[in-house]
């Protein structure tokens, strides 16, 4: 099974770049997208609703922002838009979705950046906080999870190119990574990627600033984030760089399921 974790930075952008002939040739299994920046009715279905795939969208309810979308060849048997009661904030912003196919849930998950200010900041960490305890429902349930997407989080040193000069920076700050160490620590989730890959210099986000994609001096915060019992199942992981779809470049795991 081959997933796909993107996000766009807007879909009608990303269309226009080339990245539905992308997923033509990828050919992936589920397609999870982040930042569609759009409502549903502006899309037109030839374009974006990709032939042999069961397409969802949530939207944010402010027009050209946030959103997330999920592709899947085989037909889910449930399709979860938003994350309910005590998430009213983040569903208004078109956060998550998640498809149920069987045993296994895939997510678009879009956390909340803090980058804009101290106010963002504290929804992010208020959103972390919530969603910390639905990730811990999420490994009560007799069921596998793959959490893809833009977690607006490097983890470790290793994740981002000038980290010295990021420990101040949401994205990086302490705070942060600790919540991660306990998402892959005591919670039990799996950083699939780093199962196949412990490579430096493996970053998913340039800024547009300066020369930071030239240089590859990024960050890496987009993830598939697994249940245990799907880490033996990781058998590969790859970051499209070839083409430039958005800010974000695709990451691309396969899986023995």
């Amino acid at each position: 099974m081959k997933i796909v974790t993107v996000n766009v930075n807007g879909i009608r952008s990303a269309e226009r770049k080339g990245f539905f002939d992308w997923i033509r040739r990828e050919d992936p299994d589920i397609v999870c997208i982040q930042e569609t920046k759009a409502q549903e009715e502006q899309l037109h279905p030839e374009d974006f609703y990709p032939k042999d795939y069961h397409c969802f969208y949530f939207d944010a309810v402010k027009k050209g922002y946030s959103g997330v979308a999920i592709y899947s060849k085989q037909e889910p048997d449930k399709v979860i838009r938003g994350l309910g009661k005590g998430f009213e904030d983040m569903d208004a912003e078109g956060r998550y979705i998640q498809a149920d196919l069987g045993k296994l849930s895939v997510v678009s998950l879009y956390l909340p950046s803090g980058t804009s200010g101290e106010e963002r900041q504290q929804i992010k960490y208020s959103f972390m906080d919530r969603f910390e305890e639905k990730m811990k429902a999420m490994r009560r349930k007799r069921r596998e999870f793959v959490i893809c997407g833009d977690w607006n989080i490097a983890h470790k040193n290793i994740d981002l190119k000038n980290w010295r000069s990021n420990q101040k920076n949401s994205g990086f700050l302490p705070e942060e990574r600790a919540w991660l160490d306990k998402v892959f620590g005591p919670m039990g989730f799996v950083d699939a990627f780093r199962v196949v890959n412990q490579e430096e210099d493996q970053y998913t986000w340039w800024s547009n600033r300066g020369q930071a994609w030239a240089k590859n001096v990024g960050w890496r915060i987009d993830y598939h984030i697994v249940t245990p019992g799907l880490k033996d199942k990781v058998q590969s992981a790859a970051i499209y760089k070839d083409e430039r779809f958005s800010d974000h470049a695709p990451l691309i795991m396969e899986y023995d399921l």
